[in-house]
């Protein structure tokens, strides 16, 4: 019978998908048919499933950080960044993909989502790059790729969802992606001083001290965001969960700073960001379905057996768990991706005595690579419209960051220095 409902969950889940159902409702049909040929378990259960999926403090964090990057792209944080950084960074050669980059990292520790840095801030740089003489394919192969690192330097929305599936602290999972972060934002600005190295495009003047000054005290209060959203979590006066509404209220007094959002707007603004938190809470809510069907029929450790059985090597079954997420993600939302795969890699992780901060970092970056791959790549279509050039030319461009992205997966899985060593000296 339990071979039945494995076949049944893996035949269903992958016609669904097939099919374009969305990820949310294959795991929920795909739940229902398993149960239903086992016979045995109450349908009443899917239900009490669905509702405990969602019966987690930690997850309020989610709409918190959505409505703070909904706030931060609209209210005007972002130009003001993207400013300063030019200012900084553009007289060098190459200048405005650097300040992509940088400007990516800095919003990337407000809104903790690729999305909102890709849609948002993706906007303002691919324009600017376009107006500069980069090619729009260049231009959004840099955004797309920059957007990348926004879920993995904190806050971040898949490690809240994460650590309250493996029941990890995600203060600890938010320290562990700092390292990883950065190292992954040196790597782009590596591959894009090689990829600029012959480009003949001549460099912008450098900007004056006054004016970087100026620039500094225009973007003041945004670039104080990050600040205060990581050090309030590291200095423990409130809570991961918490910093979400301090987030979103800061990014709403910016708005108001900036001249960017005027009581009128807050409606539609509001609508936009419960939009999404429910369409991201309904697929937590089916993953929390999906994921007990999968432990009550032991699926997570049948797979636990058959890769101890293939290899006695951590790091082996680590690049095997690194490899699959690369090829899943070319067909599976990044965020559902990780919510159906953390009940199947905890227990490995477990079983290979792998430390799970570094399996989150691991998961979650093989997952968001995900939104840069075809067919279902997000942002990889978010910055193809934005840019006004095809999918195909975008996906050629983003070839030298695809191999960052890759090597830095591959690192990351088999050194576990960049994911612990950090949490080791911080302890939240």
């Amino acid at each position: 019978m339990t071979m039945a409902v494995y076949w049944v969950i893996g035949i269903s889940l992958v016609v669904l998908l097939a099919m374009r159902v969305p990820v949310s409702f294959a795991m929920i049909i795909s739940s229902l048919l398993a149960l239903l040929t086992a016979g045995n378990i109450p349908m009443i259960v899917v239900a009490q499933r669905l509702w405990g999926g969602l019966e987690s403090f930690p997850l309020l964090a989610i709409p918190f950080f959505v409505l703070a990057g909904i706030l931060l792209n609209k209210g005007g944080g972002a130009e003001a960044i993207f400013s300063f950084c030019m200012a900084g960074l553009g007289h060098i050669k190459g200048g405005l993909a650097y300040v992509n980059v940088v400007a990516s990292i800095i919003f990337a520790g407000m809104t903790g989502a690729a999305t909102a840095d890709a849609a948002g801030l993706g906007a303002i740089e691919i324009e600017a790059m376009k107006r500069d003489g980069y090619s729009g394919e260049f231009s959004a192969a840099v955004t797309a790729a920059s957007s990348v690192i926004g879920p993995i330097i904190p806050p971040s929305v898949p490690f809240v969802v994460y650590g309250v599936m493996a029941q990890v602290s995600i203060g600890q999972l938010f320290i562990s992606g700092i390292l990883p972060g950065l190292v992954m934002g040196i790597g782009m600005m590596v591959a894009i001083f090689l990829i600029m190295r012959k480009d003949p495009k001549p460099v912008k003047e450098r900007a004056s001290l006054r004016t970087i000054v100026v620039e500094f005290r225009k973007s003041f209060w945004a670039l104080l965001c990050p600040v205060v959203i990581l050090g309030g979590i590291f200095s423990g006066f409130f809570t991961p969960t918490e910093a979400g509404a301090i987030a979103s209220l800061y990014a709403l007094i910016l708005g108001f700073v900036y001249k960017g959002i005027h009581w009128k707007n807050l409606p539609s603004i509001m609508v936009e960001a419960m939009l999404t938190t429910a369409q991201v809470t309904f697929i937590v809510a089916a993953a929390g379905l999906f994921g007990w069907v999968l432990t009550r029929f032991q699926f997570p450790t049948l797979v636990t057996n058959a890769l101890m059985s293939l290899t006695s090597s951590k790091y082996v079954a680590m690049l095997l768990i690194g490899a699959a997420l690369l090829v899943m993600g070319c067909f599976i939302d990044a965020l559902s991706l990780v919510i159906m795969m953390t009940p199947v890699i905890v227990p490995i992780a477990s079983a290979y005595e792998i430390n799970l901060l570094q399996t989150g970092v691991v998961l979650v970056i093989g997952c968001m690579i995900g939104l840069n791959t075809p067919p279902v790549g997000i942002c990889l279509y978010i910055v193809s419209d934005l840019a006004k050039v095809s999918v195909m030319r975008v996906t050629k461009a983003l070839m030298p960051f695809y191999v960052v992205l890759v090597v830095s997966l591959i690192v990351f899985t088999l050194v576990p220095f960049f994911s612990t060593f950090l949490p080791s000296i911080i302890n939240l």
